[in-house]
Parts: structure tokens; C-alpha cells; sequence
């Protein structure tokens, strides 16, 4: 039988030593000669075809049908038996480089080097390379795997025909060119195999041609050999194509080494089925099953076939022998028929019970693998549910925590104590897959103890930082329940205590009038009786404080790292003890504060009617003469305060300062209300008076603070210490002072009247109704950030925008020119009005203003407050967002302002 015996994985692995190493490279540049480029053409073409029939096709020119790469895969896995990648069935050049490739790379992975042999010279049907790249398959395929008496491929195959051939006259074989060419040797092969055939006893040696072609026939009818070389070719060339040759030659080897190879394929495989050492992975074992089944479907009925067809050839052969009364054929030792049998009977023995114990081997590793996964499921599992837990537990958050939130950690951890618990089934579960997977030799048991100590170490040192956790937070709480209760008790006790304080305090700030001894000794009486429960307040002080201290106490000694302050009071430890150090200093200021004489009042009447100084131009004049009558009338007192200051002097104490300092404090309440009187006198008034006071605090050494407020050393017990306000009057005031203060005060009133009628006739001479003058005066100064009488030129522009000017340079240098001629940098109310009443005789204002607020409206007839604050400065913005009323008109939206009635109203223009 010509049958190449398929290279299968389960019998037998190659090893790099075995593979026969090519005698020459294949140099790319040499020409081939024409001779052997036909012999090789026809020998490699029928080789081909031996094996693709089998596959039900053939080829007819091998350079041109190998070009795909498609015959050439089914060529590999008919010879190989073995399945190559799924071949591109496209039809472009790409397609079939990509399955030459594939052969290719298949023909390499069997240790085979490809030596210049490319997919594109294939693919381009390149003679050369064709022959080059089929007579690699040859060698690998069907010479390589000859094996005679420890040499092997062309060697083995070398001398396995010297051995054969031996006994035959004429017959020299000493290589595969020139010792065929009689056609004796092919003859002597048969014959040696299969005398019944030839009878070689009639062969003519100078008839190479008739033997050569003897040879070709009788192997192509009854060795299935197919016809590869003309005789004609062989016997005319001087030296025949070694490969074409040799491949015809080796078919010779495959029809007649079936035993040999048949005992060869048994004694591989029996220790294959022999051996039962069970894989580590299922995947293996899987792969060992597969393997055994392709046996049983693949290779042993070839082999099976091949084992009745040698039984039948040498039965066959014996007959026919014994027919002709020759002697029977008797193969060499342990190659006879029974040999065979005894090794198929070994081999039938051996796979007896292998298939059974790949399926039991299988069963235990799944139940294996299934365990062995398990315990990852369940060990992930845990894993991921003690991520990051020990961290948790060895937090001390409850160092820093409230008592409410060290209750809610209490909570939180018995919640996890619970889920702690909950994972305890899970844990044992893990452990015990673990052990069972040891008894069961699981491959990777060092892994899976090892993964598994650590999740019981772990669940060790959880139940460790659990307990010692909990311990630590109820501690914790205790020790908050106990501050927490000190606080509730200060809270208690603070509240009502400070309210007392605040009480107390407000009492003895807190301004009289009197209008006879008897009131005031009133008043004494009452006062003395509150200092009476001062040393009570004084215990309860010290008690409130006591509770404090032990809160402080109780955190420094177990280091609760938690704010000392209490949750349930407002009231510190600094407020009770500066409120009780005030308590304690109003005390003596109160008793001082007892003596103050009709003087005073009088003083703070008249302080009270001047800070009421508003309306119409008329009744602020009548309101400033009475206040200037009232000042008059108050000389007699100044007198009388000028003969105690005396008296002060000489007696070296201070029991009249505080009159003293209730005329500046009637002054500085003048000063305060002047502001808001339209005219001049703002200014002027304050000026003066800050001159004023600043030679008091120079000569006198008292600030201007202190004189508000009436504050003199004779207001503190003794008088000694801080003054609750102000510094200390360092220096007794003098006459000159005195009389300096009150006229001051009268010129100013003075001022004040003269510049009220100067307003009085500017309103009348241009008619300007007492509205319009408010709206002026209201105007100015919102634009006077200084508060000072005065706008700056960049104040008055601002004004000026918002009331409807278009400014330019030109024309606000042309206004400045008539508002302030002098170039002074600012304008007082008097050239506000001035301007104001000649600009709204001369110009229409308000036609002016509502087209400018078109403009800033996109035409809408209203604005938005968003419009005004993003075109117009801020403080123009603010002035008219305070007047222009809400727009009702159609179209109106929420926001929406009227500019038009606010223009309007201004300019007093309602036609508009």
C-alpha cells in the first residue's frame, strides 16, 4: 500500500534532532536544469496527485493550481491528517497570499526551514519556488520520517534499498541518480517484496528502457505507485534528477515497509495508551480525550485496514508461491505476520479501559475545577466584602465625635457586628472547599491554602478590631454622657444668669430723667439695693464656672479630642466673665451717673429738637431760631458750669465733668443732625467742628469719642481704671473751652439760618415748587459719596448721566465753566441749583432722558433692572432703581420699570 502515515499528535511528537536537515539550500538564483525541471514536474505532479485524490481532486499544472493556496492547504492536511486554518475564499491577490501563508507557516511549525521560499513568488506562479516548496513537503513527509538501523531520511532510505537489493546480480545501488538508470534496481524491489510479480531471472540489463518501464507498470497495477518518470527521461540523461527519484523511490519504501511501519506505529502507540498519569487542568484532560477519540476515528482504522491488507498480500503471496512450486517467502525477524498479531493483541490490551479512565479523570476534575471555583466565587466575594474594613476599625473617629455622633457610630457598628456574623457561614464555607480541594490533589492547592490562610487570618483580626472597637466607643459614650450632662446643667444655670447680667447692664446704662432730689434719691436707694445681691450673683458666678471646669477637666483627662463648647448654650465661659467684669465696672459709673443735674436734661432736650430739623425750607429756619433762642437762653448754665470747673480746679477732683461733657454732647449731636440741611452750612459746620475737637483733644487731651458720649474718668469707681468708652480725660478743661464750645455752637446755628435763607429766596426768584427743591436736594446727595456738601467732577457727571445728558467732553467742560468758575474741583448745592433751575427753563430734560432710556431698552418701552445695573455706573443705577416705578403698560413682563413716568416725574413734565 502506498500510505503515508499521518503525523498525529497522540503517538508520537517529533524531535528537533529527528528532522532531516536539508543537504543544500535552495539558491534562488541558480537555473535549473531543463532536464530535471521536467522530471521534477512530472514526478512532483503525480506525487501530488497520489495524495489529493483522496480528497476527490487533482492537479494538472503544479505551478499554476498551487497559485491560491487552496489545493495546497488540502495537499498539507491530506499527507498530515491534520486540520489547517480556514482558507480565505476570496478571489484577489491578498486572498491568496494570505492562504500560501497559511500552508507556509503550517509546513515551518513542523520544524521544517523554509529556505527563500515566499507566498508571493508562489502566488506568482514561479516554477522554481513551486518545485523547491513541494520537494520540502516531500522530505518532510515522506523521506524524513525513514528510519533504517539508526540512520534516517535519504540515508535510511539509501539503505534500506542497498539492504534489499543486495542479493540481486548487477545491481549496485549507491545513490539516487545514476544507479537506476538500467531499471534493475526498481525490478530487484519488487521482486525482493513480492517474487510472485517479476520473474527477475529473465531481465535483460541492456534493456533499460523495457525494465525501467517493467518496474513503472507492475507498481502503478498492483502497489498502487502511481507512474512518475519516463524511462526515456532517465535512461537518456547523464545524471537523472536525484529528487525525482528519490520521491518515486520512497513510494517503493511505503508500499513495501507496511509491516515494518505498522509495528512501529503499535509500539508508539501503546505507551500513549499506557500511560494514565492524569493532567492538571481540565482543559488537558479534555485535550487527552479529544486526542483518544481521534485515534479511534482517524488513525487506527487505516491502521486496522492496513494490518487485514498485509495478512492478505502475504497469504496471497505464500499461495502463489507455493502455485508455482517456489519457496515460500519468509520476512525477516519480527516482521513476520505473528509478530504483528502479538502487537495488535498488545495494543487492543492497552486501550482497553483508557477511554473509561479519561471519563472518570474528567468527572473528578470538574468536580475539582467546579470546587476550585466555588472557592474563588466565595473567596472574591469576601474578599471584596472585607476591603477596607480593618482600616474602619482601626479608626478613632470617635475621639473627635459628639455624643450624638458617637451614638450613631454605636449603631453603625452593631449593624456591622451583625453583617459580621452573617459572614461567618461564609468563611467556614472557604475553609472547607480549601481542604477538600487538597484531598483531591487539586494542581493548584499551594495557592488556594495559601489565599485561604489569609482570609482566616484576616476574619481573626476583624473579630479582634470588632471587639476592641465596640469597647472603645461605649467608653467613649459614657464619658460623653457624663459631659453632656455638665453642659445641660450649665445650660441651666447660664441662661437665666446671663440674662441677670444683661439685665443688669441695661439698668445701669440705661438713661433717667429727674426733676427733683426726691427722684433721684429714688433711684439711689434702688441702685444700693442691687448692689446688696451682687455677692449671691457672685456664688452662682463661680458655681456656673466650677461645671465648666470639670467639662474641661474630663476632656483633658481621657484626651477627647471634642470641642469644649456646649451644644446646648450660647452663653461662654469669656461672655459670663466680660459681662460680669462689666457689671462690676457700671456699678461705680452708675453711682455717678446718679448726680447728673437738670443741666443735662435740659442739654438733651435741646439735643432732641435739633436732630428733628426736616420739611419745607420755612420750618426748618423756624426750627434752627428756636434752637438758636434755646442756645441763648442757655448762657446762665454755661456760667454755672464755668464756676464749678473753678471750683474743680482748685479742689483737684472732677465732680462736674460729666456736666461738662453734656455740652459737647449736645454739640455733637448738632454737628450729626447739620447733614441733612440743604444748604452749605453741611460742610462749613463740620469743618469748624472738626477743627474744633481737634484742638480739644490737643489741649485737653480727650478725643471727640469721649466727648460724645459724656465719658470722664469721674464715671469710674474711685477714679481710677478704664473708662467703659473712650480714653482717659487726662487734664481739666478750661473756661476758655467752655465758653469756646458754646459760641461755636451759636455761630453755627447762625451760618445755618443765613444759608436756609438764601435757598428760601433762590426757590422764590425762579420758582421752583418745594418738590422739585426735595428732589434736588434728594439728587445731590445721593451723587455726594463724601457726604461732605460737595460733589466732585466726577460725581457731578455722574449726575448729570442720570438725569438724561448726553456728555461729551466739550459740553461737560462748557457746564463745569458755570458751576464751579473758580476751577475749585467741586460744586456745592447752591450751583446744583443754579444750573438745575436755568438748564430746566432753557432745555426739554425729560425728552431728553426717555430717549435715553429707549436707547438703553432697545427700544421696549420699559427697562430691567438687570439693563440698568450693566450700562449704568452703580451708583446711577441705585439712584433710579430707588424711583422709577413698576411699568404696567402693554408688553409688560416681571421686573419691568417706567422710565417714561420716571423721567417725567422728575422734570414734572406728565404731558410726556
Amino acid at each position: 500500500m502506498n500510505q503515508i502515515e499521518p503525523g498525529v499528535q497522540y503517538n508520537y511528537v517529533y524531535d528537533e534532532d529527528e528532522y532531516m536537515i536539508q543537504e543544500e539550500e535552495w539558491d534562488r538564483d541558480l537555473l535549473l536544469d531543463p532536464a530535471w525541471e521536467k522530471q521534477q514536474r512530472k514526478t512532483f505532479t503525480a506525487w501530488c496527485n497520489s495524495h489529493l485524490r483522496k480528497a476527490g481532486t487533482q492537479i494538472e499544472n503544479i505551478e499554476e493550481d498551487f497559485r491560491n493556496g487552496l489545493k495546497l492547504m488540502l495537499l498539507l492536511e491530506v499527507i498530515s491528517g491534520e486540520r489547517l486554518p480556514k482558507p480565505d475564499r476570496g478571489k484577489m491577490r491578498f486572498h491568496k497570499i494570505a492562504n500560501v501563508n497559511k500552508a507556509l507557516d503550517y509546513i515551518a511549525s513542523k520544524g521544517v526551514k523554509l529556505v527563500s521560499i515566499g507566498a508571493e513568488e508562489i502566488v506568482d506562479g514561479n516554477v522554481k519556488m513551486t518545485l523547491g516548496m513541494i520537494w520540502t513537503i516531500i522530505l518532510r513527509f515522506a523521506i524524513q520520517d525513514i528510519s533504517v538501523e539508526e540512520t534516517s531520511a535519504k540515508e535510511g532510505l539509501l539503505l534500506w534499498c542497498q539492504r534489499k537489493t543486495a542479493p540481486y546480480r548487477n545491481v549496485n545501488i549507491q545513490n539516487f541518480h545514476t544507479s537506476w538508470k538500467d531499471g534493475l534496481g526498481l525490478c530487484a524491489l519488487i521482486h525482493r517484496h513480492r517474487p510472485d510479480l517479476i520473474d527477475y531471472s529473465k531481465l535483460n540489463k541492456d534493456d533499460p528502457v523495457g525494465n525501467i518501464n517493467l518496474a513503472m507498470e507492475i507498481a502503478e497495477k498492483h502497489l498502487d505507485i502511481p507512474k512518475m518518470l519516463d524511462a526515456e527521461d532517465v535512461v537518456d540523461t547523464a545524471r537523472p534528477d536525484e529528487r525525482a527519484l528519490m520521491t518515486y523511490v520512497s513510494c517503493y519504501y511505503h508500499a513495501f515497509a507496511g509491516a515494518q511501519k505498522l509495528l512501529e506505529w503499535i509500539r508508539r502507540t501503546i505507551p500513549w495508551l499506557e500511560n494514565r498519569a492524569p493532567e492538571k487542568t481540565m482543559q488537558a484532560m479534555q485535550k487527552k480525550l479529544e486526542d483518544f477519540r481521534d485515534y479511534r476515528r482517524k488513525h487506527k482504522p487505516p491502521k486496522v485496514q492496513e494490518k487485514c491488507q498485509l495478512e492478505i498480500n502475504f497469504n496471497t503471496l505464500q499461495t502463489k508461491l507455493r502455485i508455482s512450486n517456489r519457496p515460500a517467502f519468509m520476512p525477516s525477524e519480527g516482521k513476520m505476520v505473528s509478530d504483528i498479531a502479538g502487537a495488535w493483541q498488545r495494543l487492543e490490551q492497552a486501550e482497553k479501559g483508557y477511554e473509561e479512565w479519561l471519563l472518570n479523570e474528567i468527572r473528578r476534575l470538574e468536580r475539582v475545577e467546579h470546587l476550585a471555583e466555588k472557592f474563588r466565587q466565595k473567596a472574591s466575594t469576601h474578599e471584596t466584602w472585607a476591603y477596607g474594613k480593618e482600616q474602619i476599625l482601626l479608626q478613632k473617629d470617635y475621639e473627635s465625635a459628639t455624643l450624638t455622633e458617637v451614638r450613631a457610630l454605636l449603631r453603625k457598628h452593631e449593624a456591622f457586628e451583625s453583617d459580621l456574623a452573617a459572614h461567618q457561614d461564609r468563611v467556614e464555607q472557604i475553609a472547607a472547599i480549601a481542604q477538600e480541594l487538597n484531598e483531591l490533589d487539586y494542581h493548584d492547592a499551594v495557592n488556594v491554602n495559601d489565599r485561604c490562610q489569609k482570609i482566616c487570618d484576616q476574619w481573626d483580626r476583624l473579630g479582634t478590631l470588632t471587639q476592641k472597637r465596640r469597647e472603645a466607643l461605649e467608653r467613649t459614650e459614657k464619658l460623653l454622657e457624663t459631659i453632656d450632662q455638665l453642659h445641660l446643667e450649665f445650660a441651666k444655670r447660664a441662661a437665666p444668669f446671663n440674662n441677670w447680667m444683661e439685665g443688669a447692664m441695661e439698668d445701669l446704662q440705661d438713661m433717667f430723667i429727674v426733676h427733683s432730689i426726691e427722684e433721684i434719691q429714688s433711684l439711689i436707694t434702688a441702685h444700693e439695693q442691687f448692689k446688696a445681691t451682687l455677692p449671691e450673683a457672685d456664688g452662682e458666678r463661680q458655681s456656673i464656672m466650677a461645671i465648666q471646669n470639670e467639662v474641661e477637666k474630663v476632656i483633658q483627662s481621657y484626651n477627647i479630642r471634642i470641642s469644649s463648647s456646649n451644644p446646648y448654650s450660647t452663653v461662654t465661659m469669656d461672655e459670663l466673665r466680660n459681662k460680669w467684669d462689666k457689671v462690676k465696672q457700671l456699678v461705680p459709673i452708675r453711682d455717678q451717673s446718679l448726680q447728673e443735674d437738670w443741666i443735662q436734661n435740659k442739654m438733651e432736650e435741646i439735643a432732641r429738637s435739633s436732630i428733628q430739623i426736616t420739611g419745607a425750607l420755612e420750618d426748618q429756619m423756624n426750627q434752627l431760631k428756636q434752637y438758636e433762642h434755646n442756645i441763648i437762653n442757655y448762657k446762665n448754665n454755661i456760667d454755672k458750669l464755668e464756676g464749678d470747673h473753678q471750683l474743680i480746679q482748685e479742689a483737684l477732683i472732677f465732680l462736674v465733668t460729666k456736666r461738662l461733657s453734656t455740652v459737647y454732647f449736645i454739640y455733637n449731636v448738632t454737628v450729626r443732625t447739620l447733614p441733612s440741611l440743604p444748604s452749605m452750612s453741611h460742610y462749613r459746620i463740620l469743618q469748624k467742628a472738626g477743627e474744633w475737637r481737634e484742638k480739644q483733644r490737643r489741649e485737653v487731651g480727650v478725643s471727640p469719642a469721649s466727648l460724645a458720649l459724656g465719658d470722664s474718668p469721674a464715671r469710674r469707681p474711685g477714679g481710677q481704671g478704664e473708662a467703659p468708652e473712650g480714653p482717659e480725660l487726662t487734664a481739666p478743661l478750661s473756661r476758655q473751652h467752655i465758653r469756646v464750645g458754646w459760641e461755636l455752637l451759636l455761630t453755627t446755628i447762625a451760618r445755618t439760618i443765613n444759608e436756609v435763607e438764601t435757598q428760601i429766596l433762590t426757590r422764590d426768584a425762579k420758582g421752583i415748587t418745594q418738590e422739585q427743591m426735595n428732589e434736588f436736594r434728594a439728587s445731590f446727595n445721593h451723587f455726594d459719596r463724601r457726604k461732605n456738601g460737595l460733589m466732585d467732577h466726577e460725581d457731578f457727571r455722574a449726575c448729570l448721566i442720570s438725569m438724561g445728558y448726553d456728555l461729551g467732553e466739550a459740553e461737560f467742560a462748557r457746564i463745569m465753566t458755570l458751576v464751579d468758575p473758580n476751577g475749585q474741583g467741586t460744586v456745592t448745592f447752591q450751583s446744583f441749583i443754579d444750573f438745575m433751575t436755568r438748564e430746566t427753563a432753557d432745555t426739554d430734560t425729560a425728552e431728553q432722558v426717555i430717549a435715553s432710556f429707549r436707547i438703553l431698552a432697545s427700544d421696549k418701552p420699559y427697562i430691567l433692572a438687570e439693563e440698568l445695573r450693566r450700562e449704568l455706573p452703580p451708583d446711577q443705577a441705585q439712584y433710579c432703581l430707588g424711583r422709577m416705578p413698576a411699568y404696567k403698560g402693554p408688553g409688560a413682563v416681571p421686573g419691568a420699570l417706567d422710565y417714561a413716568a420716571f423721567s417725567s416725574a422728575l422734570y414734572g413734565e406728565s404731558d410726556l
